[in-house]
């Protein structure tokens, strides 16, 4: 283990001293395939899953993820019957990874429920690509193995599993070392089978570096992460790539901004576009307006759907594989609106779209004016840490 921190210490090192790396040149390069989602389709397949893993540590988890903050609440009423279908409905699809909290309503009691029903409503293979993956946002208060262990409980409980597929680990205050102490008990409820994976979310890549330093054996951390905002490519991904760890995104489509809904569209006269009337909408504005504005924001959505036009898909589709092809994701949240809207077709066409040079170059044709988030918001994660 002094090895592996010896080496991660130098890597850091030499990262902070660089130039930070441009995410997007990597883009135009190796990282566009071409796959396909059905039988019919005669290109060479992507595989619609990747493995998130760290030394021993490993969970084979689908590369487009459901995600199910949509669930607590400002969506829309869920109706749990209701929501429990359409879940079964995204996983008969092959989208069978679903992302909670357990600060997310009733997101982990409904993933209980839906797990019961694969478990007598379908073959027992079929339960082998069902994933859970929950988060674990507790207050900054002493981080005792009693307590981190009874935190978890509540989720493999509501969750109604043995052992947890992922436990993504949240911590407000950094200058609290506590997290440390929540990710050593973390680790070691892991040995213990009761957690499968230990990650992280929303961290930056000065704490990511210590947590690795530590031995902490995290298999991959979320962050934001959308065309418009690119800071996890400037330090971050790199280094996840030079470990192997992986990022998971969220954001990626904005709440809905980045699709064809607010084309063409004018939010700067009140009431002449659509309704800003979800949390994540009102919270991905605030990020178009650090960003560069709504105007520019307008050339990006046309842009985008140009190339959404040229392969007979949608904005959001071109949006979410754009974010999949950069270095170290290893996938990509959409959130579901469980019961009141689906995006199956979309999602599904992500896995058979490959974005060429022409693509990208338009694409970062825009991109380049927008304002630097990094300077304007800080890392990754600092968004939930300002004062």
């Amino acid at each position: 283990m002094a090895a592996s921190a010896m080496a991660v210490h130098q890597f850091m090192s030499n990262l902070y001293t660089s130039r930070p790396y441009g995410g997007f040149r990597r883009s135009m390069g190796v990282n566009h395939r071409v796959v396909r989602c059905c039988e019919t389709a005669v290109q060479v397949p992507e595989k619609r899953k990747t493995v998130v893993k760290n030394g021993n540590d490993s969970l084979e988890i689908c590369k487009v993820l459901n995600g199910m903050w949509q669930t607590s609440g400002g969506w829309g009423r869920i109706d749990r019957e209701d929501a429990v279908d359409a879940m079964l409905r995204y996983a008969d699809a092959g989208l069978s990874t679903f992302d909670m909290a357990d600060h997310y309503g009733p997101a982990e009691d409904l993933y209980g429920i839906f797990i019961n029903r694969v478990r007598r409503e379908r073959p027992p293979e079929y339960l082998e690509n069902v994933r859970g993956l929950t988060k674990w946002v507790p207050p900054p208060v002493k981080m005792t193995r009693s307590y981190v262990q009874e935190s978890i409980n509540v989720s493999r409980k509501r969750m109604d599993v043995a052992s947890l597929d992922m436990l993504q680990f949240h911590w407000w205050d950094y200058s609290n070392p506590g997290y440390l102490d929540a990710l050593k008990h973390l680790t070691d409820l892991k040995e213990e089978g009761k957690i499968k994976t230990v990650a992280l979310t929303n961290f930056d890549t000065e704490r990511l570096h210590k947590i690795l330093e530590n031995g902490i054996p995290v298999v991959s951390n979320q962050v934001q992460h959308s065309i418009v905002d690119m800071r996890p490519q400037q330090k971050m991904a790199e280094l996840c790539q030079h470990f192997g760890v992986k990022l998971i995104t969220y954001g990626t489509v904005m709440g809905g901004l980045l699709s064809e809904k607010f084309l063409d569209t004018n939010l700067t006269i009140p009431f002449a576009g659509p309704p800003l009337n979800t949390p994540s909408l009102q919270k991905y504005k605030r990020m178009v307006d650090a960003w560069g504005g709504w105007s520019l924001f307008q050339v990006l959505l046309q842009t985008l759907k140009r190339v959404a036009s040229k392969h007979g898909v949608s904005i959001p589709t071109v949006a979410v594989r754009y974010i999949l092809d950069q270095q170290a994701v290893g996938g990509s949240m959409i959130g579901v609106r469980l019961g009141l809207s689906d995006h199956i077709k979309d999602a599904n066409a992500i896995f058979s779209l490959a974005l060429d040079v022409e693509d990208v170059s338009s694409i970062l044709e825009v991109t380049q004016k927008g304002k630097d988030l990094m300077k304007i918001i800080g890392d990754c994660g600092d968004e939930y840490r300002r004062a």
